[in-house]
């Protein structure tokens, strides 16, 4: 009797599998004729529908290299590896060769096949990205391709994006950033171009000029961050909200006490003179504000209303009027304004809460002068890239240490240099970006 009952039971299990797997299969089939829809990718989708439409909608998504380049073994400094991207650096047949203005002007004539064909993000991948819009203040003069390449690693469809192109820049190369900015409601040419020059204060009023069109445009950002066409993000949109998040309205960026040689960069009047700023050797009138001056760089993570301060407070109108004749005055406005207790999201004047650039979150640059032995002190290992102005241009050797780092973007990167380590750059944020977890 004993012996039949657990035959049954056998039994019932057999055919309990059995009805599983039918059910199982029937249930693939559905699925794997059911169309895939764009809330498919969000990352905080769930179930077998859609995991198995992220299955199908992520490879095509994805930025991998060029055959050859084992970017997670890069990234995890394996020394063979980057040994072999340094060959493959050398190697004639692998040279970076830019996509040309041109190119992008017929790409860009159906746009629907040229956001699909360079692998731009269609949806916010959850719904905190979607609920916390980011704007982004782009001052770019050059190599349209590295512009797209920006563009594409900090797109989300519900941020904004401002595009300051230089005045003195080829039509052409105008035209082909209009061209891609066409492709997409969220991104636009600020409405009025300065003819930038280093040092003066045109560099400044590009980001302004974005700032004005910025808080016209419907969307809700919540922040800010200005790039160049060096920079490279090193965190995923979704990382990028939840850190600006923890800021809690505040900003971050480089904000010390001024040296004093940099002090003449205020204190005297200069001015732009064929193109180059010039020393005019008079003093200035005394900064027009109760608090100190301020040391910086021209990066910076600033809130909606700390932008808004910005045409709307009385004593900051006045500061930014008086910074025009200045020396370099993105290395001194925004650090001062940081500190000035009429703006929202400032931190107190007081030396107890200076910021270097190594503790803010806008960006991770690495100096020529301060690199070294990190065990024995220094800020940073050495750069595996070459330098321009005592700046680093990163090589794809200091991918590891990068991204370790809490900055939301790095400068510089340049794709002549080594354009393995931006082809990495891509690939790691965008797997990170749709599966959540690194290489």
């Amino acid at each position: 009797m004993y012996f039949f009952r657990k035959k049954t039971f056998k039994l019932q299990q057999i055919l309990g599998l059995l009805v599983l797997m039918v059910c199982a299969t029937i249930l693939l089939k559905v699925y794997s004729f059911r169309d895939c829809q764009l809330s498919d990718l969000r990352t905080d989708a769930w179930g077998p529908e859609s995991t198995m439409c992220k299955n199908r909608l992520y490879p095509h998504l994805l930025l991998p290299p060029k055959e050859g380049t084992n970017c997670s073994r890069i990234i995890r400094g394996d020394k063979k590896a980057l040994d072999q991207a340094a060959i493959q650096r050398l190697e004639v047949g692998r040279k970076y060769q830019p996509t040309k203005e041109s190119d992008y002007l017929n790409q860009t004539q159906d746009c629907n096949h040229y956001r699909a064909s360079r692998h731009f993000l269609p949806v916010a991948l959850s719904r905190a990205e979607e609920d916390f819009p980011i704007a982004y203040s782009m001052v770019i003069h050059n190599n349209i391709e590295m512009f797209e390449r920006l563009l594409r690693s900090l797109y989300a469809p519900q941020n904004v994006y401002c595009v300051h192109v230089d005045a003195k820049a080829p039509e052409l190369f105008l035209k082909a950033v209009k061209a891609i900015a066409s492709c997409f409601d969220n991104v636009f040419v600020a409405s009025k171009l300065e003819s930038v020059v280093y040092a003066s204060w045109s560099r400044v009023q590009a980001d302004i000029n974005c700032m004005e069109d910025l808080l016209r445009s419907p969307v809700p950002w919540r922040y800010l961050l200005n790039t160049c066409g060096t920079d490279f993000p090193i965190k995923t949109n979704a990382e990028m909200v939840r850190a600006l998040q923890v800021l809690n309205g505040h900003s971050s960026l480089e904000s010390e006490q001024t040296p004093e040689h940099k002090k003449k960069r205020w204190q005297l009047r200069h001015e732009v003179q064929n193109f180059m700023i010039v020393n005019k050797g008079t003093e200035k009138a005394p900064p027009p504000i109760n608090s100190p001056m301020f040391s910086g760089n021209a990066y910076f993570v600033v809130s909606r209303d700390f932008v808004k301060a910005l045409f709307e407070e009385p004593v900051v109108k006045k500061l930014v009027e008086w910074e025009k004749d200045t020396y370099s005055p993105d290395e001194h406005l925004w650090a001062t304004l940081h500190r000035m207790p009429e703006m929202p999201g400032s931190m107190p004047y007081n030396k107890k809460y200076e910021l270097s650039d190594m503790n803010a979150l806008a960006r991770l640059v690495k100096w020529h002068y301060m690199e070294g032995d990190v065990s024995k002190g220094a800020p940073y290992p050495p750069c595996t890239g070459i330098h321009r102005r005592a700046v680093c241009v990163y090589g794809a050797g200091d991918l590891n240490w990068m991204l370790q780092q809490h900055h939301l973007l790095a400068n510089k990167f340049d794709p002549l240099v080594d354009n393995i380590a931006i082809q990495c750059l891509e690939e790691y944020l965008r797997h990170k970006a749709l599966y959540g977890e690194e290489l």
